[in-house]
């Protein structure tokens, strides 16, 4: 990995896709206003057209659009904008559209990733029409990224910064996978880069009915059926990209958390008794907010690990 080589091009990257309009005037005026400006705006099109997400914005931000090609899923609009990403920039900034970026969020992207090949920064969760919600999503105390990873995720597409040549070697995005920030961090943890996370408040990070990854309780057994769902498939998908490069310790982590997934896929999800149990308890536990942290809990692993199921 790259050794303090300062950021001199700087991306930020978006996607816009049906439904998300309503919210594009807060996240183009939060553009407008950041502290370092000297950044190209690259945004990713998924059945919109330019003149469609220009008028939803209220305005033209001067970006690079790249549309989807017909057919793509999203993990290919995100690939199809990455690829061509890292061969004119030093580094990209991830943000979503349906989100606010506070005026300092570019500027402090670009001087973290001097000296980390990987950044996340903490969000302020926020209410469908951005009222504070009083809560922060970041890394819990006396925790580090490689803490978090590879069980849960604390980098998502709306708070990492990826140095390009970090970025470069974690791609291609597999056209099935369905939660690409994951996949993408659990790459850059296997190869060994260098993770950091600002525990400063950078995003607002809005919480609505289409979020596929809810952090806050109460949790219903539907959102734990569904999130085990798609973390079974992320291992899934993980343990059939591990390619050369990657740490062999690392690998062995990411075997064993699959495994812990998948006993309590059997032993928990598909038993209702031991779900509801299992939900009683994780709602009382009330965990600090991480992505996926739904599904297998630590402090509840013996619902999952003891020999005897559910009748």
């Amino acid at each position: 990995m790259s050794e303090g080589r300062p950021i001199k091009t700087l991306a930020l990257y978006t996607t816009i896709y049906p439904g998300v309009e309503p919210f594009l005037p807060d996240w183009y005026r939060s553009v407008r206003e950041q502290a370092d400006r000297d950044v190209a705006l690259w945004i990713g099109l998924d059945s919109l057209t330019v003149e469609a997400a220009i008028d939803a914005m209220g305005g033209d931000p001067g970006a690079m659009w790249v549309p989807a090609a017909p057919g793509d899923t999203p993990a290919q609009v995100r690939q199809r904008v990455l690829e061509r990403l890292v061969d004119v920039v030093d580094g990209v900034v991830l943000v979503d559209s349906d989100d606010i970026l506070h005026p300092s969020r570019v500027a402090s992207a670009r001087l973290a990733l001097r000296s980390s090949d990987l950044v996340g920064c903490a969000l302020r969760l926020v209410d469908q029409d951005g009222g504070d919600l009083g809560l922060v999503y970041g890394l819990p105390p006396e925790s580090g990224p490689a803490d978090v990873l590879p069980r849960n995720n604390v980098f998502g597409l709306s708070n990492t910064a990826f140095r390009s040549d970090l970025l470069r070697r974690c791609l291609p995005i597999p056209s099935d996978v369905a939660l690409v920030d994951w996949y993408l961090a659990t790459r850059a943890w296997l190869l060994g880069a260098r993770l950091d996370f600002d525990n400063a408040v950078r995003m607002d990070y809005r919480q609505h009915g289409a979020n596929m990854a809810r952090v806050r309780p109460p949790f219903g057994l539907p959102q734990v059926i569904s999130d085990c769902g798609r973390v079974r498939h992320h291992f899934q998908v993980v343990l059939a990209t591990l390619t050369e490069g990657v740490l062999a310790d690392r690998c062995a982590v990411v075997e064993q958390v699959a495994r812990d997934v998948e006993l309590f896929y059997h032993r928990v999800v598909l038993q209702p008794p031991r779900l509801e149990q299992y939900v009683r308890a994780l709602n009382e536990l009330d965990p600090a907010p991480l992505w996926w942290s739904t599904v297998a809990y630590p402090a509840l692993q013996n619902m999952w690990t003891h020999e005897k199921e559910t009748e």
